[in-house]
């Protein structure tokens, strides 16, 4: 997560697009060895002083304006035991609420930010779950979570079937979830209720499928760039796609 991409590290970018998509609270759960980014979204005083009158001192304008604006709340993972535990570590920050899901390594880049876009498919269906997805390669199906369903509208997928990682010649379609996520408070239920699956690990697609047969989760087709900062290839092409881009 504080991976740089050009000037400011990938946390960052997912703090911007829930910003943009009129979030104003944003809980982060961590573990012991993440304090960095804790330190990162806190004044830094010694910092500031140093590059003030600098050319370097507009790099910090955006944070700084980040950091007056929004409220952080942390909570730390005790035991890594997949992102349906970490989802479910934020349940007291969210109350009652629909609430915001990013995975910062899924860097992504849109004329209008991809979590906007979820919200206002969300404001078309209110209290459905919306993941985001995508259409990847056929042989890749086995690093992602996989949907089926009927479409809905041209890029809105009523999701009936939600598998973790199957090998291709067990995946129903080509459709992946990416790290996006809008859900309903009854999804913490729901993962209290779910078995650790594939990996050991507590898995937000099984959790989901429990939602998906109420008809309660819909599949977004994101109009959008996508890179996967958690490979080596795809950190590359999002540095080289964002130096560009300035």
């Amino acid at each position: 997560e504080m991976l740089p991409i050009v000037t400011k590290p990938l946390i960052q970018y997912a703090v911007q697009e829930a910003i943009d998509a009129k979030c104003d609270t944003m809980g982060i759960i961590t573990n012991r060895y993440k304090k960095a980014i804790e330190d990162h979204f806190d004044t830094n005083t010694d910092l500031n002083n140093t590059i003030s009158g600098s050319s370097k001192e507009e790099l910090t304008k955006e944070l700084d304006e980040i950091i007056d604006n929004v409220t952080f709340v942390y909570r730390r993972q005790k035991e890594i035991k997949g992102l349906g535990d970490a989802i479910l570590q934020g349940k007291p920050f969210v109350s009652n609420e629909p609430f915001a899901v990013i995975l910062p390594d899924d860097l992504c880049d849109a004329k209008v930010p991809v979590l906007s876009q979820m919200v206002q498919v969300y404001q078309k269906y209110p209290d459905h779950c919306i993941v985001a997805i995508e259409e990847i390669n056929k042989q890749d199906t086995d690093k992602y979570g996989i949907v089926d369903g009927d479409f809905l509208e041209d890029n809105i997928i009523k999701i009936t079937n939600m598998i973790e990682k199957p090998q291709p010649k067990d995946a129903p379609t080509n459709f992946a979830i990416i790290g996006r996520y809008i859900l309903i408070p009854q999804i913490f239920d729901a993962i209290c209720q779910t078995p650790k699956g594939k990996g050991g690990e507590i898995q937000i697609t099984d959790a989901l499928m429990q939602l998906a047969k109420q008809e309660k989760v819909l599949g977004y087709k994101f109009d959008g760039i996508r890179f996967d900062c958690g490979s080596i290839d795809g950190f590359v092409k999002a540095t080289n796609y964002f130096y560009e881009k300035e």
